[in-house]
């Protein structure tokens, strides 16, 4: 039986900037190649469970122009309810990433649209939010926004999961209404102050937030996997699938999206999801671009079936 997942997040439309390396200081360095595509961390996940076959709904905003429509027209073409996506004054986000040729990336957002949402559109998509079996969030829109959705999810008893990203002070009152927390590494140390490098301090870092309260903490690895902990004590570093990168930009949203879409409400089958989520990802990466890459419920089965 398919997920049904509400996600309220941004909505970017990106320009990639293909580059050999990061500049110095002072240093100017010539593109490579320049590029297009819709994105943002919330689209990213929503397309991601779209495609592990999700029931999807998004609440966000975009702005009254081209690039709205653009973004709008990419998440129906993958069946994503777009009745709360608010049409706002402000111009739809955008995100400009430097990815070298490395694979890995750096990247700048605008938030526009997506900062100017309001409590409203939570109270709005109510019906929404109580048809769900998970609310995915992220912080790339605003912060009272998130903690009014979290607020509403727990009266409702829907599952709530958190991307941490950008990484920010949480709230205490957000902390209480968190069923499990994603960060990756560096957002994990942002939000603990623990340098997360290996097993041991994923697990120092994870029993930092559970002791604020927190229930199912994952923090994820990039090539060495991803490490989860329960508030009952499992724990276990899931290693990476050994991939060649050649683009990261959406590998975490995607394994976000793939997890949300095999996670049972119970959270007893978190080792099972964080495997197809990696595998996900992992075929994310070895593909250009972020939402082109990400790959479909069969794929990633298939994948698997062939390890």
């Amino acid at each position: 039986m398919s997920n049904k997942v509400t996600v309220l997040g941004s909505l970017n439309v990106d320009t990639i900037l293909r580059i050999p390396r990061l500049p110095q200081p002072g240093e100017t360095l010539k593109m490579d190649d320049i590029g297009v595509a819709g994105g943002g961390k919330g689209a990213n996940q929503a397309i991601s469970a779209a495609r592990s076959k999700s029931h999807v709904t998004f609440i966000g905003g975009v702005g009254n122009d081209v690039q709205g429509e653009m973004m709008l027209k990419l998440l129906k073409e993958d069946g994503i309810n777009i009745n709360n996506v608010a049409k706002l004054n402000e111009g739809t986000g955008q995100a400009f990433i430097l990815l070298q040729e490395s694979g890995e990336n750096s990247i700048v957002i605008y938030g526009g649209a997506n900062q100017a949402i309001k409590t409203t559109v939570i109270q709005n998509a109510m019906n929404d939010i109580k048809d769900s079996d998970f609310l995915v969030a992220q912080f790339e829109t605003p912060l009272e926004v998130t903690n009014e959705a979290f607020k509403l999810a727990r009266e409702l008893n829907v599952k709530t999961i958190l991307n941490p990203a950008p990484a920010t002070d949480i709230l205490d009152e957000l902390k209480k209404n968190i069923d499990l927390i994603i960060p990756n590494e560096t957002e994990a140390e942002l939000l603990t102050g623990i340098k997360v490098v290996d097993e041991d301090t994923c697990r120092q870092a994870a029993d930092k937030l559970i002791d604020q309260g927190i229930n199912n903490v994952i923090i994820t690895l990039g090539k060495q996997g991803a490490y989860y902990k329960t508030k009952d004590g499992i724990c276990e570093l899931v290693p990476a699938f050994k991939v060649e990168a050649v683009d990261t930009t959406a590998a975490g949203d995607t394994f976000i999206g793939a997890l949300v879409s095999k996670l049972d409400t119970s959270f007893s089958n978190l080792r099972e999801a964080i495997i197809y989520a990696s595998k996900a990802s992992s075929l994310a990466v070895q593909r250009l671009g972020a939402i082109p890459s990400i790959p479909y419920k069969d794929d990633v089965e298939k994948q698997l079936n062939n390890k």
